[in-house]
């Protein structure tokens, strides 16, 4: 299985889509509301937390995947999958919408509306508990986070299951 799911009916997608702006409808840089003709890319991420919601069922070759499979592909394909997972469910159960923050050098993007609605706020940086920072790291996100005005977060995973954020804010006096 590849490191995406893909959903083919196009209603289904848009219901998904609309349920908290979940993936990207493939061959639509930007979508405009709920209304598309396309299939859906979902990551792994987002795949595991639908499921866990019971939102989405996920097959492989006809097989329906557990939650605990969809897992163990997730921690398979990506290295840092289980500290992903746990910052983005407790993201989402908090009522953000996180997407990918790729375009922004970090983990997650974080809305608090969606994309489209609003400009994501936050850039999201996932450190295990025993990860180093070094200042020229903080400076560097900092000054991202500056350019693009984000306020950038290092989130840390606790082995309990909660998650520690911690803030970085930047004057300019």
């Amino acid at each position: 299985m590849a490191s995406n799911v893909v959903v083919l009916d196009h209603e289904a997608a848009r219901k998904v889509y609309a349920a908290g702006f979940y993936g990207k409808p493939l061959g639509i840089p930007k979508p405009k509301g709920y209304v598309f003709d396309a299939p859906l890319l979902l990551d792994l991420i987002e795949a595991c937390y639908l499921a866990e919601m019971g939102l989405l069922e996920v097959y492989d070759r006809g097989e329906r995947l557990s939650i605990g499979e969809l897992l163990q592909l997730g921690m398979k394909k990506l290295g840092r999958f289980e500290e992903l997972y746990t910052v983005y469910r407790d993201l989402r159960r908090r009522g953000f919408i996180v997407t990918s923050g790729i375009k922004f050098g970090s983990d997650f993007a974080v809305y608090k509306h969606g994309p489209g609605v609003d400009h994501a706020p936050f850039i999201v940086q996932v450190h295990r508990d025993y990860d180093s920072v070094s200042a020229t790291e903080i400076v560097r996100a900092g000054r991202l986070a500056t350019t693009v005005r984000k306020n950038f977060i290092i989130a840390v995973p606790q082995s309990d299951g909660k998650v520690r954020y911690l803030s970085f804010s930047w004057l300019r006096i």
